[in-house]
């Protein structure tokens, strides 16, 4: 999602990383639970960064590549400054905190007939790589407009591409999570912004930012009462097995001036194995400058399917949802926090606990900063 301001935020892992090195004994850390998140490190960094002709920002996925100690980092451009694209990175650092990132490699984000995607065709989100395919699977929130001067309706897509960004296949979408004229389906610019596979990438994870017209109203400045879907994939056959109801928070404070944009939605999702996720929950509010971030750890073992419960409003007591417990709150990091829409598990620590990176969205914004954190999962 787009906000009126923004910034880059990534949080990164352990050990030096020196490069897009192929370590084919490497695998991908697992975290099989997570009490507690410990800030290491940040770096930050000017917006404005150019790489091989392109403009670097709007970074609002991230995944590690473990076999070749690198980072892909999706940007959120719609083909407005440059051709949609994802970026390879190394990221350098040890448990003082992020020494620097390296650009290594830019790919434009390709169509089934392999063209670019033309100005406005796409909206890039959420990146995640899968190292027993070696592929890498891609949302697009699609676009619903309705003005005198432009009107537009591209349903999302979830789609798979090789590491060069030459299109393979898609999942299908399901039919209440499409784009319609009417108030039904999706909201503009609230669709796939969290993804994730399970640790054995037999299944697949995708959030929905905001709640589906039918379930329910945005998040409120002092409640929350619309359901956002958690659509869960067999990643063999493509096969959509279920969707999970996930309650978010209010907006975490009141707008300036009252009745300005404000948001609370979920911008990434981090899948643990055991039915445990973590859900990203991030919130902003006109006239103050920070978004608040808030990780959760999401329970799922429990939860109803809701794939033919066309309506979750005011329809509790005919599901469970998702159970969820706070691990961090940003806030309490006190120091400026921006557009965080990114994470991902990177290696080990030195000490042998997980690392995780999340990374902001700047909005290519001159007024934001690029930042990455690097976080000790305990």
């Amino acid at each position: 999602m787009r906000i009126t301001r923004s910034l880059l935020l990534v949080v990164l892992l352990a050990t030096t990383v020196t490069g897009c090195i192929v370590l084919r004994k490497a695998r991908p850390t697992r975290v099989p639970s997570a009490e507690s998140l410990h800030l290491l490190g940040v770096w930050e960094k000017e917006t404005g960064t150019m790489f091989k002709g392109t403009y670097v920002g709007g970074l609002s996925g991230i995944d590690y590549d473990s076999a070749r100690n690198c980072y892909y980092l999706i940007c959120d451009d719609r083909s407005e400054r440059n051709p949609a694209r994802y970026y390879t990175a190394a990221i350098h650092f040890s448990m003082a905190g992020i020494d620097s990132v390296q650009w290594l490699r830019v790919d434009s984000l390709r169509q089934p007939d392999g063209s670019l995607f033309p100005y406005k065709h796409t909206d890039p989100e959420a990146i995640r790589y899968n190292p027993l395919t070696d592929e890498l699977v891609w949302t697009s929130e699609g676009e619903r407009t309705l003005g005198d001067k432009r009107t537009a309706l591209q349903d999302p897509t979830i789609r798979i591409m090789n590491r060069d960004g030459r299109y393979i296949d898609s999942f299908p979408i399901p039919a209440n999570v499409r784009v319609h004229s009417t108030e039904n389906g999706i909201r503009d610019n609230g669709v796939f912004e969290g993804l994730s596979f399970t640790p054995d990438y037999k299944e697949m994870f995708v959030s929905i930012e905001e709640p589906l017209y039918e379930d329910g109203p945005r998040a409120g400045g002092g409640d929350s009462t619309g359901w956002i879907r958690i659509l869960r994939y067999n990643v063999a056959d493509r096969k959509l097995l279920a969707q999970y109801a996930y309650q978010i928070d209010p907006v975490a404070h009141p707008a300036n001036p009252p009745g300005a944009f404000k948001v609370n939605g979920i911008p990434d999702i981090l899948h643990l194995g055991n039915n445990l996720m973590l859900v990203m929950e991030r919130s902003f509010s006109t006239g103050k400058p920070a978004c608040t971030i808030r990780i959760y750890l999401a329970d799922l073992s429990r939860a109803t399917d809701v794939s033919s419960i066309q309506s979750l409003s005011n329809k509790k007591s005919i599901f469970r949802p998702v159970q969820k417990k706070l691990l961090l709150n940003m806030d309490s990091l006190n120091r400026y926090i921006d557009n965080v829409e990114g994470m991902t598990i990177g290696p080990k620590l030195p000490n042998g606990n997980p690392s995780l990176i999340m990374v902001a969205d700047e909005n290519f914004s001159k007024q934001e900063k690029m930042q990455f954190f690097l976080f000790e999962v305990k």
